[in-house]
């Protein structure tokens, strides 16, 4: 069946109000009751009462001396200070007071200009701020007024009187959120400024209190060296006091720089309040820099804090005994073997002497390792051992022969060439291959016995 036609647009009307903006009406600032605008130069005429009274002279009182009577008062050539309260008399009783007010010269007659409005806030329990810097100066006056609604309900918008900085130059509205807001819901937000010149609106803005955060930057940001590593550096800083970690925390991006260098380096997804750099330059102060988010990524990124600068450790002997090194190799204290690579350029003539100009020399050190000293010294005794044992050995033995030759009275005895029993044929003339003896230079009881 179909929906009745009135039934249908009723419901596309209230939908309609619903989700509409929550403003109203934008027009020029009305003068208040009794109140006269006059510009300088001109004339304007005050009046006391609509009907002049009929009994008695009616007199002005006010800022000029010499005030004329009547029930209407004319006032030619205005100037500035003719501006404030006049008050008509009779009889010793005042009738009526009129504020007069001189606009300056200076003051514009064009109406304001619409505002472009941002919103943010700095953490889940603090109020909304909706701000925008003017082109110009308001002119005295302007008054600008900001309401704000849940969207796609019928509840009552929240108007907040926005106040100008002039110290800052832009307009600041601060609006409360009530406790129990769910921040995921969709808040629909309405500017209006105006003057006496005439009146502007902002373009709605839509958005969430989860959209809209952004943390005050990182605060106390230090950066310090780190003892005897030349390419590290240590960087701390705080939570700004506008965020509570207690209850939610943040991530934070840190940037860094050497200073003759203009791009930075940047680090993403930093969860603690500290970092450790280890691709510093050596000798060169360094520029950090930290900014904060929400830890799941609501919302946007703080602005960045204040500049921290930091030089890392440096070695006294570097510059008398070190002198020129490569920065192609990667540092000693770097496990991983990332070193940085710096452009020779950037020394220049840092490595020249103030008197002369010459260029320090590397001092020359041996690369030898104690264990390889004990090695060749141990190798270096086994073999005066090993010789002293052999020179030994030789020594028994002459002794022994010598000894035999006193006992045989020196006579050699006679050996027959060949047996009578043995035919020459019958002996071979090449005897077997003896077995492999005892004699091996790792044998030491061959050198050391005395068979």
């Amino acid at each position: 069946m179909a929906r009745p036609p009135g039934l249908l647009r009723a419901a596309l009307l209230l939908l309609t109000a619903a989700s509409s903006a929550p403003r109203r009406r934008c027009g020029p600032v009305a003068l208040p009751q009794d109140t006269v605008l006059g510009r300088p130069g001109a004339n304007v005429t005050l009046l006391c009462r609509e009907r002049e009274p009929p009994n008695g002279t009616v007199l002005w009182s006010g800022r000029r001396r010499a005030l004329g009577g009547g029930n209407a008062l004319l006032l030619g050539g205005l100037r500035p200070e003719d501006a404030g309260r006049y008050s008509c008399h009779l009889g010793g009783h005042t009738l009526r007071t009129v504020r007069l007010l001189v606009e300056a010269p200076h003051c514009p007659t064009e109406p304001p200009e619409p505002p472009h409005v941002s919103c943010s806030r700095r953490s889940h329990d603090k109020d909304v701020l909706c701000e925008w810097r003017p082109r110009a100066s308001p002119a005295p006056g302007t008054r600008a007024v900001l309401w704000m609604k849940r969207r796609f309900t019928m509840e009552n918008a929240t108007e907040q009187r926005c106040h100008f900085y002039s110290a800052a130059q832009k307009f600041v509205c601060r609006v409360k959120v009530p406790p129990g807001t769910d921040d995921t819901k969709a808040l629909v937000v309405s500017v209006c400024v105006s003057s006496r010149a005439g009146s502007a609106a902002a373009e709605d803005r839509i958005f969430t209190l989860n959209g809209i955060l952004k943390p005050d930057p990182p605060l106390n940001v230090t950066v310090e060296a780190v003892e005897r590593s030349p390419q590290r550096l240590c960087v701390r800083w705080s939570y700004p006091p506008s965020w509570d970690p207690r209850f939610y925390w943040l991530r934070f991006q840190v940037r860094y720089r050497p200073e003759p260098a203009p791009n930075f380096t940047q680090v993403d997804q930093v969860t603690r309040t500290w970092l450790d750099i280890r691709d510093a330059w050596r000798g060169m102060r360094h520029v950090v820099q930290v900014r904060a988010q929400e830890e799941f990524g609501h919302g946007a990124w703080s602005e960045w804090s204040r500049e921290a600068v930091g030089t890392p450790w440096t070695e006294p002997r570097d510059v008398t005994e070190m002198g020129l090194y490569s920065s192609q190799f990667p540092a000693e204290d770097d496990p991983y073997g990332y070193g940085a690579t710096l452009p020779p350029e950037l020394f220049g003539d840092d490595t020249a002497d103030d008197a002369g100009g010459a260029v320090l020399e590397a001092t020359v050190r041996s690369p030898t390792s104690p264990y390889a000293l004990l090695v060749a010294g141990g190798s270096l005794l086994l073999a005066i051992i090993l010789c002293f044992a052999i020179g030994m050995r030789y020594k028994q033995r002459a002794r022994a022969q010598r000894g035999a030759k006193l006992e045989g009275g020196g006579q050699h005895p006679m050996v027959p060439l060949c047996p009578p029993g043995s035919p020459l044929s019958a002996t071979p003339l090449l005897s077997p291959a003896a077995p492999p003896g005892p004699l091996h230079v790792t044998n030491l009881d061959y050198f050391l016995s005395g068979k």
